[in-house]
């Protein structure tokens, strides 16, 4: 199996973003991670997973689940949608290779972000996903719940956001907070990520989202009458 792999790795000063006029600080390390499986391969069609850790965490289940059907590529980042890189780092990922569906999030390493600034910044994501997309199915997934109540506020806070601008471009939902949230504490390792039980659980519902949205496989083949 062929795998094709870019791994970059940032230290943090003070950027621009994308959206007008607003400065944030990068986290003291950032750090970004791509694969496409099967990269020479053609006969299924290509599916684009996008998020941070916790895709990172479910991204493998996800590829398992859907073996027969799809071939999986995933881009994981720290980075907030405000990031200078970010729409770089998307664009290139975009252009490489022909997706059938893009599972996005973007949200726990923005949970400090300014609201107004990251908002203008999904949209610009979502403008380039539809771009260079080349025809993909878009679903946007919400930021998963946290350990700890005051962080989980601010994700709900920015998936209120995100599930507006979803809805006002036709985009469905994958709710993963709502999947999440009931769960006991003990499934999560720490304050942000899962145990293997957890992350299965979400690759379930993200492959059973964008196994919803694949085309159909192509008929199989007439059989052949057969000759005496």
């Amino acid at each position: 199996m062929r795998i094709g792999t870019t791994m970059l790795l940032l230290t943090g000063t003070l950027v621009t973003s994308m959206a007008a006029g607003y400065e944030r600080q990068r986290e003291g390390t950032e750090w970004s991670i791509t694969y496409w499986f099967h990269a020479n391969e053609t006969k299924l069609p290509r599916i684009l997973l996008i998020g941070d850790s916790i895709c990172n965490g479910y991204q493998s289940f996800v590829a398992e689940e859907l073996k027969d059907i799809a071939y999986s590529s995933f881009y994981a980042t720290s980075k907030c949608v405000t990031d200078r890189s970010y729409i770089k780092e998307l664009t290139h990922i975009l252009e490489e290779y022909d997706y059938a569906v893009i599972h996005f999030n973007n949200g726990l390493h923005s949970l400090n972000t300014d609201r107004a600034a990251w908002e203008t910044a999904l949209r610009d994501v979502i403008n380039v996903l539809k771009e260079k997309g080349k025809g993909a199915k878009l679903v946007c997934a919400t930021a998963t719940p946290l350990k700890d109540p005051a962080l989980t506020a601010k994700a709900k806070e920015l998936n209120a956001i995100a599930v507006r601008v979803m809805k006002e471009n036709g985009i469905p939902v994958n709710d993963l907070f709502g999947l999440m949230d009931p769960q006991d504490r003990s499934m999560w390792s720490d304050t942000f990520h899962y145990h293997e039980p957890a992350r299965k659980m979400q690759a379930k519902q993200v492959a059973d989202a964008v196994r919803k949205l694949l085309p159909p496989p192509p008929p199989a083949p007439a059989a052949q009458p057969q000759t005496k």
